[in-house]
């Protein structure tokens, strides 16, 4: 009966005059190159770019850097009075205590303020009012002198 003999390799016989074979190092595996994530929101450094890019404009050496004078205008307008403002000169000059209701008439006829549209500027006024007794105490310039009546305590306001 005949076996069929495979190509084997058969390993070389060692004998004394053969000096083993170094292990050669392998190369080191290349190291991906690592997308590294920007420190900087990209839309943000546009926007520091283009002011870099105006700084340098500045600092040419032929111009120089002034400050503009702004044209003179009109004189600044006064500051609209607000409704606890206003309120505080009304309780103030009453001498008495009153609701917001009446708080509300009594400014709008002294021309002091006036709602500028909202549907119930009693209850914005009684609100702000009780806001602020809450807020600053004893230091506030209304005090509370009955259900829905208040007083001025001439605090600070008028």
């Amino acid at each position: 009966m005949k076996t069929a003999t495979k190509n084997v390799k058969k390993p070389a016989p060692k004998t004394a005059k053969t000096a083993p074979k170094k292990a050669t190092p392998k190369p080191a595996p290349k190291a991906e190159s690592k997308k590294t994530m920007p420190l900087v929101d990209p839309r943000i450094a546009e926007k520091a770019k283009a002011l870099d890019a105006a700084v340098a404009k500045l600092a040419t050496p032929g111009l120089k850097a002034t400050r503009k004078e702004a044209p003179k205008a009109e004189p600044k307008k006064a500051r609209k009075m607000g409704a606890l403002d206003a309120a505080a000169i009304v309780l103030a000059e009453a001498g008495k205590s009153m609701r917001s209701k009446e708080l509300i008439a009594e400014m709008a006829k002294r021309g002091l303020w006036t709602s500028p549209g909202g549907k119930t500027p009693e209850a914005t006024l009684y609100a702000a009012i009780l806001r602020e007794i809450g807020a600053k105490g004893s230091a506030a310039r209304f005090a509370r002198a009955g259900k829905g009546e208040f007083a001025s305590t001439k605090k600070g306001g008028a």
